[in-house]
């Protein structure tokens, strides 16, 4: 099975699970589990507000079996869609948990063990030196005189392409004649029989052409060698060589891991003209420059192409877990990279709009996506939600971007439809539930259907469509209920809930969630929409995200420290979550709390650089403390779409870009505080043009470089 067909390569932002999944009431609410008396209590409710309490939903339920995952923390991924190469620090690939090279969700090759004049090298360095290449350095004592020292060091440089470099250098006195022999085997397995630990045994090889065979019902594989070797031994999967080094010198051999019938993977981010405008970030502060050059690779790796329109690419949503297509995850990747263009957008939205279901029934409009589990005291949420109300929102901004005219009408069918999805949904109500029908009414579900229904009426009105009025009257009925409905008074200032149920009642706990009610969306002229919260309760709002119990110190967690059941591990209920932690910053900064705003970026910048500034979407959020590393979660997609995404808009949030191609305008409201000192962004993408923009140690932000005819707003 191809990974983009893997069951859990779609499932969300949720680590592929065993066994059935989590039931629901038949109304689509949390069943009500007791209280934690290990916990402080939730914040107390008015009378007439009934609060969901207790510390997970999942008490209730059926007890399931779970199969560990093998661990991807410590591994090294070279990624190049649809090519993954997985390794250990150790560098050779022994078969064992993930190990290998893989093509298209099948692993190709699951054993390369190297040794050189009978021993195996020690392996002294292993390090990404691209987002699709590894370099595994280790050295051996070929000769018996030669003391403590190793006379030869051995490089090996693995390609998520299915080839791998292996070169001796000498340092002996004398010339050397070194056996060296490579050990292959494989499985053939698909990515999620390795995950499920369901592999059948190694696979019997032959001898092809310069190297071996294997084949299976499923599958094939040939790996060949060059230059050719002097002995294949198909019973053993060994190659041999006989190599002669003079003092001083240097031999390579080059192994190249195929599909019969089949050349190199053609990896997609390589053959496409990229999405992305060569942006560099330089300054004061050191770690702009690597962390934005990883993540532009880290998107490039993950580009994948529409096999219908192969012109059209989106991304997946990370490795090695989801290589396959993830609507809401690519769409808000693609928004949060409209700096660097708008092709990404454009090719995401073609894409999905031949996704959206059409025909009568309450789905109709919808782009269709998963189940996405969502912690302890909320059932399952659908990413298909999240997707129909991004759609609107990333073309809406695209157009502000630059996206050309012609191809925003293109796109503007599909965008209608998803309006008229949110309008019907709705009906005669204020809330939009999630999961359809009968689902609790969560907090961020709310604030992307607001944020869709003001950039979807701004949309209609730039083309004369008619339903703008509609969408924005219920859009103003959305936030004056929100503020009675969703708030929780308590002596600390109160809180946004989680979520509210069908019958009213609060799900008062605070997560990372509630940081979406700060990313509002761009109108025209450089105005952001207006959101759900006034003035006051953002302040409150950004006074919780900033404190110790939401912010690690190295981002913000997905439940907040002093929560029941909270769990630094947690995906959902207590892990660092890259996006939403950069969402935050941006939110907080474009609402003047620059103070938590930078709190928040001074430690993921921490974390990025901890990380070698390959964010991984998610990390513990064990607190940070003096000398301490952020901890890595064993079962995170890294790299992964949102978390290379939020790299982008972590740094062009400082300058605070606020885009209006169609009105030939640009609004800049950069970070007053200028928390990283000086800041320059150049080869960013507006209207079409190079556009480059610097924030100087003060605060102030200018223009360096823009389209013809672009004035800078007010």
């Amino acid at each position: 099975m191809p990974l983009s067909t893997l069951p859990f390569a779609h499932d969300g932002d949720r680590p592929p699970r065993h066994g059935p999944s989590a039931p629901t009431s038949p109304t689509g609410t949390p069943p009500v589990a007791a209280g934690d008396p290990g916990r402080s209590p939730a914040p107390a409710l008015p009378a007439d507000r009934p609060q969901l309490s207790g510390p997970t939903w999942r008490h209730l339920l059926p007890r399931r079996r779970f199969v560990d995952l093998p661990p991807t923390h410590a591994a090294l991924i070279c990624v190049a869609l649809p090519g993954l190469a997985i390794s250990t620090d150790q560098g050779q690939l022994t078969g064992r948990g993930l190990e290998g090279f893989y093509h298209a969700g099948r692993r190709m090759l699951s054993r390369c063990r190297l040794r050189v004049a009978g021993r195996e090298p020690l392996a002294v360095q292993a390090r990404m030196i691209a987002a699709d290449r590894a370099r595994f350095v280790g050295t051996v004592h070929a000769s018996p005189d030669a003391g403590p020292d190793p006379d030869v060091v051995v490089e090996r440089i693995r390609r998520a392409d299915g080839t791998e470099l292996i070169i001796l250098h000498s340092a002996a006195p004398r010339p050397l004649r070194l056996p060296v022999e490579v050990a292959l085997g494989t499985d053939l397995a698909e990515l999620g029989a390795i995950a499920s630990g369901s592999t059948g045994p190694e696979l019997a090889a032959s001898v092809h052409d310069s190297g071996l065979r294997w084949s299976c019902r499923t599958g094939d594989c040939t790996v060949t060698a060059h230059p050719p070797p002097a002995d294949a031994l198909a019973s053993a999967g060994l190659l041999r060589w006989q190599l002669e080094l003079p003092p001083g010198g240097r031999r390579s051999l080059e192994l190249r891991v195929r599909q019969k019938g089949t050349g190199r993977v053609r990896t997609v981010g390589r053959r496409v003209r990229s999405p992305f405008a060569p942006a560099v970030a330089t300054g004061d502060d050191p770690r702009v420059q690597p962390l934005l050059r990883t993540c532009v690779e880290d998107l490039h790796a993950l580009l994948l192409r529409d096999p219908v329109n192969p012109t059209d690419t989106h991304l997946a949503a990370g490795a090695p877990w989801r290589c396959g297509p993830a609507p809401a995850e690519a769409l808000a990747a693609a928004r949060i990279t409209l700096p660097l263009g708008t092709r990404l957008a454009v090719g995401t939205l073609r894409i999905l709009a031949r996704t959206q279901l059409g025909g009568p029934g309450r789905e109709s409009g919808m782009i269709p996506g998963p189940r996405r589990d969502a912690g302890a005291h909320l059932p399952p949420g659908c990413t298909g939600t999240e997707a129909t109300l991004l759609f609107p929102v990333l073309l809406a901004e695209a157009r502000r971007w630059g996206l050309p005219e012609r191809k925003a009408e293109e796109l503007l069918p599909a965008a209608e439809h998803c309006l008229r999805w949110l309008r019907i949904t709705v009906g005669d109500g204020v809330y939009l539930c999630d999961p359809q029908p009968g689902g609790p009414q969560r907090c961020e579900i709310q604030a992307y259907a607001h944020r869709a229904a003001l950039l979807g009426a701004d949309l209609l009105d730039a083309y004369g469509r008619p339903g703008a009025s509609e969408l924005r009257q219920w859009a103003q009925a959305l936030r004056d209920a929100f503020g009675e409905d969703f708030w929780i008074e308590d002596p600390s200032g109160g809180r946004p809930a989680a979520a509210r149920t069908r019958d009213g009642r609060l799900v008062p706990h605070l997560g990372a969630g509630a940081a979406h009610l700060l990313d509002t969306g761009l109108l025209g002229s450089g105005t952001l929409a207006p959101g759900l919260l006034d003035k006051a309760r953002t302040e409150q709002l950004a006074r919780l995200l900033g404190g110790t119990a939401a912010d690690s110190g190295w981002g913000l967690r997905g439940l907040s420290a002093t929560e029941a059941a909270y769990n630094p591990f947690g995906h959902r209920s207590g892990a660092v979550r890259i996006q939403e932690t950069a969402v935050a910053v941006a939110g907080l900064a474009a609402a003047g709390h620059e103070r938590e705003a930078s709190g928040l970026l001074q430690g993921m910048l921490a974390a990025a650089e901890a990380f070698d500034y390959r964010l991984p979407e998610m990390f513990a959020g064990e607190p940070r403390t003096k000398g301490s590393d952020p901890v890595a979660h064993p079962a995170a997609c890294r790299p992964a779409a949102t978390a290379a995404a939020a790299g982008v808009l972590l740094l062009t949030a400082l300058a605070g870009i606020r885009p209006d191609a169609p009105a030939k305008t640009v609004t800049l409201r950069p970070m007053r505080t200028a928390p990283l000192g000086e800041i320059v962004l150049t080869g960013l993408r507006l209207a079409g043009a190079p556009f480059s923009v610097r924030v100087g140690r003060i605060g102030l932000a200018m223009v360096e470089e823009a389209a013809d005819g672009l004035q800078l707003g007010v």
